[in-house]
C-alpha cells in the first residue's frame, strides 16, 4: 500500500474553551449617552435617555458583553450606545454603569453568601407596613432598617390602615432610632378612595429617590397609584384564611412622581416575605447611631455591644445618666440599637409568621 504525505487535512484543532476577546483593549464609547434604568424584564432594560434634559426619551436596551455578570438594576445611571431613539424595534446597548451612590442589597436568608442588588442610587427606604390586616411584623421592619442603614440610606416608615389600629406603639418603637414615620388611612369606596395623611407622605418623598418595600397586602401599590396616577400598579386583597397578601407587583420599576417641586422618583418593588442580612456588617449598624458610636469607643477590644457583652461601655453610659429621664432616654436608645443588632445576628426572638413564610418554597 503506497504511503501518503500528511497535509492540512490531517491536522485536528482542538476547539477553544470560550470566546475570549483577542485584546483587552475595549472601545471607549466616547459618544455614549447617559440614561436612567427604570425597569428590567427578561434581559431587556427600560431606560430614560437624558433624564430631566431637553432630549429626554424612553428606549429599550440590552447589556453589553463586556459588563459580564455585573447586575443592572432600577435606579442605575448608565451609558448607552446604539439606537437610542426609542422607536419600535430599536435596541441600545448598556456599556457602562456609573458609580453608585447607594446600593440596597438583600440575601435570601442570614446564611446565604450570595447578595442580591435590589436598587441603586436611592436616597431613602420607605417601609410600607399595615397596622392591621395583615398585622405588622416588627422583625421584618427591623431587618429593612438594618439594610437601609448599612447602605447609607434614610428610612421612612409608612404606616397604612390607621383606621383599623392605633399607630402609637409603632411610632414610639421606631422614633428613637431616627426613623421618620408617616401615618395614612383610606376612606370611601375603591373608585372614590381618599387617603388621609397622603400629603405628609408626598412631602417626605419630595426631591428624593425612594424605594418602597413591604409585605404583600399592606397597601404599597395603592400608595404608588396615588403618587403616580398613570402607574396602574395592580392591587389585591388579603387572604382571610392565611392573613397574607398576594403578590401583585411582579418586578421593580422606577416611576417619576408628577407635580413635585424637585425631581422625585419612587421605585416600587415586589412584595417580600423575607429580608436576609448576611451581607450586613454589624459594625456598620453602630455608625448609624452617632451618639452610641462615640460611646462605644470606650468598649474593650472585641466587644459585640450585645445584651450579654461584658464591660460594654453602652451599659455604663446608661447607668451614669445624671437623672432618671436621661437614663430612660439612653436606655431606649441602646435597646433600639441592640434590637437591630440582634436582628442581624439572628438572635432575636423569631416571629412564627415569618418562619412559616420563609419555609414556603
Amino acid at each position: 500500500m503506497p504511503t501518503r504525505r500528511y497535509d492540512e487535512r490531517d491536522v485536528r484543532i482542538r476547539p477553544g474553551r470560550g470566546t475570549r476577546p483577542r485584546t483587552k483593549i475595549r472601545p471607549e464609547h466616547a459618544d455614549a449617552e447617559t440614561a436612567l434604568v427604570t425597569g428590567v424584564d427578561r434581559g431587556r432594560y427600560a431606560v430614560l435617555v437624558d433624564p430631566d434634559g431637553p432630549g429626554e426619551r424612553r428606549a429599550t436596551a440590552m447589556k453589553a458583553r463586556e459588563l459580564g455578570r455585573e447586575r443592572v438594576v432600577p435606579g442605575d445611571r448608565v451609558d448607552v450606545v446604539g439606537d437610542t431613539t426609542g422607536d419600535d424595534g430599536s435596541l441600545a446597548r448598556i456599556v457602562r454603569i456609573t458609580e453608585r451612590r447607594t446600593v440596597l442589597r438583600r440575601t435570601a436568608d442570614d446564611t446565604d453568601p450570595v447578595e442580591r442588588v435590589i436598587v441603586a442610587n436611592a436616597d431613602q427606604l420607605v417601609i410600607v407596613t399595615a397596622l392591621a390586616d395583615p398585622e405588622p411584623r416588627t422583625r421584618m421592619i427591623d431587618r429593612c432598617v438594618a439594610a437601609a442603614y448599612d447602605a447609607g440610606m434614610d428610612v421612612l416608615l409608612a404606616l397604612t390602615k390607621a383606621d383599623l389600629a392605633d399607630p402609637a406603639a409603632l411610632v414610639a418603637m421606631y422614633a428613637p432610632i431616627g426613623v421618620r414615620v408617616v401615618v395614612t388611612r383610606t376612606e370611601g369606596p375603591r373608585d372614590e378612595r381618599v387617603i388621609h395623611g397622603f400629603d405628609d407622605l408626598r412631602a417626605a418623598l419630595d426631591g428624593r429617590t425612594s424605594v418602597l418595600v413591604g409585605h404583600s397586602g399592606v397597601g404599597k401599590s395603592t400608595l404608588v397609584n396615588a403618587l403616580v396616577p398613570d402607574a396602574a400598579r395592580a392591587t389585591g386583597a388579603v387572604n382571610d384564611v392565611t392573613g397574607r397578601g398576594r403578590h401583585t407587583s411582579t418586578s421593580a420599576v422606577a416611576l417619576r412622581v408628577p407635580g413635585t417641586d424637585a425631581p422625585t422618583w419612587v421605585i416600587d418593588t415586589p412584595g417580600v416575605r423575607s429580608f436576609g442580612l448576611a451581607h450586613v456588617d454589624p459594625a456598620h449598624l453602630l455608625h448609624a447611631f452617632a451618639d452610641l458610636s462615640e460611646v462605644a469607643e470606650e468598649c474593650p477590644r472585641g466587644c459585640t455591644h450585645a445584651d450579654d457583652a461584658p464591660d460594654c461601655a453602652l451599659d455604663d453610659w446608661v447607668a451614669d445618666a445624671p437623672d432618671e429621664a436621661t437614663r430612660d432616654a439612653r436606655a431606649a436608645r441602646v435597646e433600639s440599637f441592640r434590637r437591630l443588632l440582634a436582628s442581624r445576628l439572628g438572635s432575636a426572638d423569631p416571629d412564627p409568621r415569618e418562619s412559616r413564610e420563609t419555609a414556603r418554597p
